[in-house]
């Protein structure tokens, strides 16, 4: 019997045999795990979390160390696909290997719609804040200018992105170790009396809301962690795609712990959960007012703009890049695959301008076709990790047969907490249905999900067919 040979970045289905079509290896070690770092610490954090708290009070804490769980297993299963096979298209290459072409499509244009109406609403975000304080340009012209900024920034080097991303993620984990230290010395009665648990145990107890408050909470902790998968497909431009992506992954866990649960963890304990400028102004700027730091508002408007201008920039690296393996293995019009000086051009254009009108549309159509986009992608990130646990399940096995030198990273406790994994997201799947919203967000995912499994699955039998001549 043949053994089959596990593909390389060299012989993965996305490469080209033309040099004009290979992508450059212009990023580091240090841009690798300053993306990583910094893909854990985004606008959701800073402002997002303050809705969460308001749902689920004290409890969010338990909610973010749930859901932190699920998203650690995640960033191992794909450190674990992504140091054997590093690749552009990272968990949709292998779920188009392991499982069928219908699965690589479904992953891949699902995390790309999730990213392109990300850069949307970060774009829009940004603007609004940035129309503020300069308020002769319109929020939207700001839209328009960081859209032709990145875009250019995307065009020209892959070195640009890692750049921008590790000064970006530079001041967005200062300000987090500054916060951490300082709600430690207010916990502690640095700055006037200590509060105890007093705001743990009062305004309603532990869990105010009930199973109500922890349902609505669970949603807003999943959605910050979305698009952390990003570090798995830069890794692939790096100049040692398995070691930096293994690097990168092993020291994610730590970093999880440590920001969203220590940052919820002083957040619920220096302010009452029920405070209304916990959700209007944002946790962390209600904190440092009752601390009494000058400027907090200030500071932490800057510190957003920063989270926003990153995502934004690693959005569009992503969706970029997704696209261009997506279309490389002929899942996609053909003409987006074209790569200048190792720089997907025409993927990177593409994304942009799917951005930019998603845009348009948030302004002309707020209430429908802008909610629909965002419903859908709210939803994008669990279909993605469903099929990525059912990806690893099959990839290990054939690893293991075949060449278990590649395993370098290793998923814990295989196969149980994979399984367990994919269990706890079915599991989040049925809150959803739950209620009326979520269940809105499950059916318009479905349509989506069906269209793209039907081309896929047409394609995989097109494939099928060619290779047995008939």
């Amino acid at each position: 019997m043949s053994r089959t040979v596990p593909r390389s970045p060299q012989n993965s289905p996305e490469a080209g045999q033309n040099s004009e079509s290979v992508l450059s290896h212009g990023l580091k070690q240090r841009h690798l795990s300053m993306i990583a770092l910094g893909g854990v610490i985004g606008a959701g954090l800073f402002v997002g979390s303050g809705v969460g708290i308001a749902a689920a009070g004290p409890a969010i804490v338990l909610l973010f160390m749930g859901t932190g769980a699920l998203v650690m297993l995640i960033m191992r299963m794909l450190g674990e696909m992504s140091a054997a096979r590093p690749s552009t298209g990272s968990f949709s290459v292998h779920a188009e290997e392991e499982i069928g072409s219908w699965a690589g499509t479904t992953s891949g244009w699902m995390y790309w719609l999730m990213l392109c109406a990300g850069v949307a609403a970060e774009a829009t975000a940004a603007g609004t804040i940035m129309h503020t304080w300069v308020s002769f340009i319109p929020a939207y012209g700001w839209v328009a200018i960081f859209m032709v900024f990145f875009c250019a920034s995307n065009l020209t080097a892959v070195k640009n992105f890692g750049e921008f991303e590790f000064w970006f993620s530079a001041v967005k984990v200062t300000t987090i170790v500054a916060f951490l230290v300082l709600g430690v010395l207010g916990i502690l009665g640095v700055f006037g009396d200590a509060p105890g648990t007093s705001h743990l145990t009062g305004h309603g107890g532990f869990f105010p809301t009930g199973a109500a408050g922890l349902a609505a909470g669970l949603l807003t902790t999943i959605s910050g962690f979305a698009g952390l998968e990003t570090v798995t497909i830069a890794a692939a431009e790096s100049d040692n795609p398995s070691r930096n992506v293994a690097r990168a992954v092993r020291t994610a866990v730590w970093r999880i712990a440590v920001f969203y649960i220590g940052s919820m963890a002083v957040v619920v304990t220096l302010v009452p959960w029920n405070d209304p400028k916990v959700a209007k102004d944002g946790p962390y700027v209600t904190v440092l007012d009752t601390l009494g730091i000058p400027a907090a508002g200030t500071i932490m408007q800057i510190v957003v703009l920063v989270a926003l201008l990153s995502a934004m920039n690693a959005n569009i690296y992503g969706s970029s890049r997704m696209a261009y393996s997506l279309v490389s293995r002929g899942q996609g019009p053909r003409f987006l695959a074209k790569v200048t000086k190792g720089v997907p051009a025409a993927a990177v254009l593409a994304s942009c301008l799917f951005g930019f009108a998603a845009v348009i549309a948030g302004i002309v159509w707020p209430t429908t076709v802008f909610a629909w986009l965002l419903n859908i992608a709210g939803c994008a990130v669990l279909v993605v990790w469903s099929i990525v646990c059912l990806t690893q399940l099959k990839m290990r096995r054939r690893l293991e047969r075949e060449a278990p030198e590649l395993l370098s990273v290793r998923m814990w406790g295989f196969p149980y907490l994979t399984w367990l994994t994919f269990a706890a997201i079915l599991g989040i799947f049925a809150v959803m249905a739950a209620g009326a919203d979520g269940r809105q967000q499950l059916i318009g995912t479905a349509f989506v999900v069906a269209a793209l499994a039907g081309a896929g699955h047409l394609k995989q039998r097109r494939d099928r067919q060619a290779a047995t001549g008939s």
